[in-house]
């Protein structure tokens, strides 16, 4: 589960059991974490919360962070029956809205790393295609990542990580050809980043990476998630390396750009804390102040709106601002394929947990 955990956005993933130990001991701390085992399978949902509009963990959508656009669903929908016509027409149509082209095609990279026949097809009848090669060069990524598995280090086969490796390889070349084939776009290099997490690139090999996205790209939330991911502990950086980067690029980023979000997202990668005070103290509000006024200021269609809105209710919950929380948990009910739930094997339901004691006070506070 967590290869997907980001479309490569989500790949390497790895820490789930340092976090799973912080939600149990901060859970119990919270209370969120103390329902019967009835209610932790989500068949025990009070009826005052299904009053209020909102659904049980089996009802949760565990693939997504919130609804797929329609055009994106049946690019998908064609690609899987052989067609590639519908996809090169949504790519297309992207121009240069990066951040809409980047999801696009990291979510078509996934469906060409399970069969890529239909992308094979639109090669062959258009070989120097941009948006064809990109498709490429991000199911190069997905593949390799699949190949390499979701396990720590000691359960991965040195079989596994020669595979891994020989794809990852493969990519650097892939990526060179799509960002010659469409100089502006930014998406990439962003694909180079997972490239480079994986191979073990030296720090300057990133630096120059970071360079070539925010010359065409400043404020690109991917590629900002997945640079996080780069310098995060658990990878090829340290919490100190992480926190800067993610306070750098929140004070550097405008209104609505979402990237406000950052420092919480670098905060929560780190936090092994068993100290619930921590998550209430006055820089941590003010943090969730930060990203909570860049969710307000934000397009409504930004693609990754849902995701930010996710850690929001989660830090608005642990924070007792349960009517805030409970706004947010109200415009992301349904889909919980986001931080910090996806980092859990049983993320519907410990989402379902946190946010039925969280309306559950607001209902006994009107």
């Amino acid at each position: 589960m967590l290869w997907v955990v980001l479309t490569p956005i989500v790949l390497g993933l790895a820490a789930v059991g340092v976090w799973f130990l912080k939600a149990v001991v901060q859970g119990a701390i919270e209370g969120w974490r103390s329902a019967s085992d009835e209610d932790a399978d989500g068949s025990g949902t009070p009826e005052e919360v299904l009053a209020e509009g909102f659904l049980p963990a089996d009802r949760q959508n565990t693939e997504f962070s919130c609804p797929e656009p329609e055009a994106l669903t049946r690019a998908v929908g064609a690609a899987r029956a052989g067609d590639w016509q519908p996809t090169a027409a949504l790519l297309a149509g992207t121009g240069r809205d990066w951040e809409h082209r980047a999801r696009y095609s990291e979510r078509l990279a996934g469906v060409a790393a399970t069969d890529d026949t239909w992308l094979l097809a639109w090669e062959a009848a258009r070989p120097d295609d941009p948006d064809a090669a990109l498709v490429r060069a991000r199911s190069t990524v997905r593949l390799a990542w699949k190949v390499r598995g979701g396990q720590r280090a000691k359960h991965t086969t040195q079989e596994q990580f020669d595979g891994f490796h020989r794809t990852l390889a493969r990519s650097r070349e892939e990526n060179a050809r799509a960002a010659a084939l469409n100089p502006d776009d930014p998406s990439p290099y962003i694909n180079e980043i997972w490239t480079a997490l994986g191979l073990g690139y030296p720090q300057a090999d990133m630096d120059r990476i970071w360079d070539e996205i925010t010359a065409r790209a400043p404020h690109h939330y991917e590629a900002h998630f997945s640079a996080l991911q780069f310098w995060c502990a658990k990878w090829r950086g340290s919490k100190e390396l992480a926190t800067e980067f993610a306070k750098r690029a929140a004070d550097a980023a405008p209104p609505g750009s979402l990237i406000k979000v950052f420092p919480l997202i670098a905060h929560y990668e780190h936090d092994e804390s068993d100290d619930a005070d921590v998550e209430r103290s006055p820089e941590m509000r003010a943090l969730v102040d930060a990203a909570l006024a860049d969710a307000h200021a934000a397009d409504p269609g930004h693609p990754r709106l849902a995701e930010v809105r996710h850690l929001l209710a989660y830090y608005l919950s642990l924070q007792d601002r349960d009517e805030a929380a409970m706004e947010q948990f109200r415009l992301v009910d349904g889909y919980v394929n986001a931080l910090p739930w996806r980092y859990w094997d049983d993320g519907a339901e410990r989402y379902c947990a946190l946010r039925d004691e969280t309306v559950a006070r607001v209902l006994e506070n009107r």
